[in-house]
């Protein structure tokens, strides 16, 4: 498992790693934490002529919480799981990034890496879906944002192009008494969503004056539940109510098959976990 030669350069801005990706759109690629791209070299999926590590670029760092939240493309999962600004604002990090792999993963792994890398079974997807969120991209003809429920389109493919950067997430700052839940089945061996659910639910007097479901893991691609989540909206938070959002997200789900689980256990999982998630924030 050795990788074939390619060249390696340390980008020095964000500039200058637009123009490399320029030379060769096809042929170069980004690195930064490397736990997607590195194994892929070794297997020889993948064989760059020009690895670009943006790692040392200032504009793509850091966690800012004002009126909007702003989380640079090169945060780490570990940096957002120990924020303790964002954990107060958006709890939902803090429980995602918790479950992401192991320590030594979330030290290096960054949230750029893993939605530009768009695995249909990563955790950011869904978190930032449900959180409606904007995906700021930057490339030769200037820069972009586009809606995190637009930006993935399906395995491992996403609306950014070949020479643009993912700079970083743009997210609303929550209304008052907004809640937060993530859940997910994990791969026993992985530790990737089999089938992962993130939830931002707002109550007013018992019922629900907004709800977001979206849904990891099960499809292609992480996805909006927007059946079940305008299910939701106006009524109360009942059992009842409940199990008709969880069935409606699953009626919706085209689901993956594999060897470990089929479209049958994954749309099950669906309705199971969704009803989770929602008993749980229903008995907060």
């Amino acid at each position: 498992m050795i990788p074939a030669s390619f060249d390696y350069v340390r980008a020095t801005s964000l500039t200058h790693a637009i123009g490399l990706l320029q030379d060769d759109p096809d042929g170069n690629k980004l690195v930064a934490g490397g736990h997607t791209l590195i194994p892929t070299l070794k297997l020889r999926l993948a064989s760059p002529a020009l690895l670009i590590d943006i790692s040392g670029i200032d504009e793509l760092k850091g966690i800012e919480v004002a009126d909007r939240i702003r989380i640079g493309a090169l945060t780490t999962h570990a940096e957002l799981l120990a924020s303790k600004p964002l954990r107060e604002v958006l709890p939902i990090f803090h429980q995602a990034a918790d479950m992401i792999a192991d320590p030594q993963v979330r030290n290096r792994g960054t949230i750029g890496g893993s939605l530009a890398n768009a695995d249909p079974a990563a955790d950011w997807p869904a978190v930032v879906v449900a959180l409606k969120g904007e995906l700021e991209i930057a490339g030769p003809t200037g820069r972009r944002h586009v809606a995190a429920k637009d930006f993935f389109v399906g395995i491992m493919t996403t609306a950014l192009g070949p020479d643009e950067v993912l700079v970083a997430i743009h997210i609303p700052y929550p209304n008052p008494g907004v809640q937060f839940r993530y859940r997910k089945i994990r791969h026993p061996a992985s530790g990737y969503a089999v089938v992962g659910v993130a939830v931002a639910l707002r109550l007013q007097d018992g019922v629900v004056s907004d709800a977001t479901i979206s849904i990891t893991g099960a499809t292609g691609r992480a996805y909006a539940a927007d059946s079940a989540s305008a299910h939701l909206n106006g009524k109360p938070l009942s059992s009842q109510n409940i199990a008709s959002a969880a069935l409606l997200a699953s009626e919706q789900a085209e689901c993956l098959s594999d060897g470990y689980a089929s479209a049958d256990y994954r749309k099950h999982l669906v309705k199971t976990e969704i009803i989770r998630a929602l008993t749980s924030l229903a008995d907060a």
